[in-house]
C-alpha cells in the first residue's frame, strides 16, 4: 500500500482520484449499495425471505397467516454515520504499511462517500482512553476537519491497556439517533467489549472493521531478537528461528482471531477484516458484496465468507 501524502487536503484529493472515482464507476454511482437510511414509516408486509432482519418480523400477521411475515419500511434518505476509531499504540504497528495508515484511508473514503450525498459523519477517537468527539456534519470541509484530527493524533509509545468497552460505552451515550456505526480497531483489548458492542448493534447498524498485519499471524524467521509489546512496552527475548516457537505463535494468533470472530458474530454485526497488505478499492468492493449478500441485515458472518474475511 502506497504511503499517504502529508496534508489532509492532499490525502483527500489523492483518494478522491485513486479510489472514490473508481468506486463510483464500479458501483454505478450507487452509494446505496453500501448504505441505507433508518426506516421509520411502515410501507408493507411480505413473507419472510432468507437473510431478512428477524427484528422486522410482524408476529401478529405471522400468527394470523401461519407463515412468517416481515414489515417493510420507507427509509429516510439521510444516513448518520459514526466512526469509532481505535488509535491505541498497537495501531501504529505494520510490517509494510501501518494499521493507522490503512485506517486513515478507509475512514477518509467512507466519510467522503457519505458526506457528499448530504449525510452527516462524526467520529469518536480512542487513544489512551476516549480523547475526542467530532459531532456529525456533512460536506467536504467537515471531512477535512475529521481527517486533520485523525492525522494529528500523536503516536503513543505506550499506554494503559486498551479498553474498547470504554469507547463503546461513550458511543452509546453520544449517539442519540439511530446511526450507521463503524468500529475500526485491531481488537487488541482487555475483555469486556462484547456486551456493549451487542447493545449498540441492537439499536444501530454496526460494522466492525478488524485491522491486522500479516506479521501478527505468522512470525517471520528473523532469528534471535528482543520484541516489544506495542501496548504495554514489555520486552521479551525470542528465538524466531525455532520452528516450534513459530508454530505456537501462529496457533495462538489463530485462537485469538477465532475468539474475536466469535464475539463479533454473537453480537450480530457485519465484519470486515482489513489487512495492511490489502488493496483498499478491492476491500471496499468486498464490503459492498458482503452487504448485498446479507440483504443489509445484521445476523453474523455468513459461513460462505468465513474463509475469505
Amino acid at each position: 500500500m502506497s504511503e499517504l501524502p502529508q496534508t489532509p487536503e492532499a490525502v483527500l484529493r489523492h483518494l478522491e482520484w485513486t479510489v472514490i472515482r473508481k468506486l463510483d464507476g464500479l458501483l454505478h454511482g450507487s452509494y446505496r449499495t453500501l448504505f441505507r437510511g433508518a426506516g421509520l414509516d411502515l410501507a408493507d408486509v411480505r413473507e419472510y425471505q432468507l437473510h431478512d432482519d428477524v427484528r422486522h418480523i410482524d408476529w401478529n400477521v405471522t400468527a394470523r397467516l401461519q407463515t412468517l411475515h416481515v414489515r417493510q419500511y420507507l427509509e429516510d434518505r439521510e444516513v448518520i454515520a459514526w466512526f469509532l476509531i481505535d488509535l491505541s499504540p498497537s495501531i501504529d504497528f505494520g510490517s509494510t504499511a501501518t494499521k493507522r495508515a490503512i485506517l486513515t484511508q478507509f475512514v477518509t473514503v467512507l466519510a467522503r462517500v457519505l458526506s457528499r450525498h448530504g449525510n452527516p459523519v462524526g467520529a469518536i477517537f480512542y487513544g489512551d482512553g476516549v480523547e475526542a468527539v467530532i459531532t456529525p456534519r456533512s460536506g467536504r470541509r467537515h471531512v477535512l476537519h475529521l481527517l486533520n484530527t485523525l492525522m494529528t493524533r500523536p503516536e503513543l509509545p505506550r499506554a494503559a491497556a486498551t479498553e474498547l468497552g470504554d469507547l463503546l460505552r461513550t458511543a452509546q451515550q453520544v449517539m442519540r439517533r439511530r446511526s450507521l456505526v463503524f468500529l475500526i480497531s485491531d481488537f487488541i483489548s482487555t475483555p469486556g467489549w462484547a456486551q456493549p458492542l451487542a447493545q449498540i448493534s441492537r439499536r444501530h447498524e454496526l460494522v466492525a472493521v478488524r485491522l491486522w498485519d500479516p506479521a501478527e499471524h505468522e512470525l517471520p524467521e528473523f532469528g534471535l531478537a528482543v520484541v516489544q509489546d506495542a501496548e504495554t512496552g514489555e520486552q521479551v527475548f525470542v528465538d524466531a528461528h525455532d520452528g516450534g516457537f513459530r508454530r505456537r505463535f501462529a496457533a495462538a494468533a489463530e485462537r485469538r482471531k477465532n475468539e474475536i470472530r466469535a464475539a463479533l458474530g454473537n453480537a450480530g454485526v457485519d465484519t470486515l477484516e482489513l489487512s495492511t497488505s490489502d488493496d483498499l478499492l478491492d476491500t471496499l468492493l468486498r464490503f459492498a458484496a458482503l452487504r448485498k449478500r446479507r440483504g443489509l441485515s445484521t445476523v453474523g458472518i455468513p459461513r460462505h465468507l468465513e474463509t475469505t474475511l
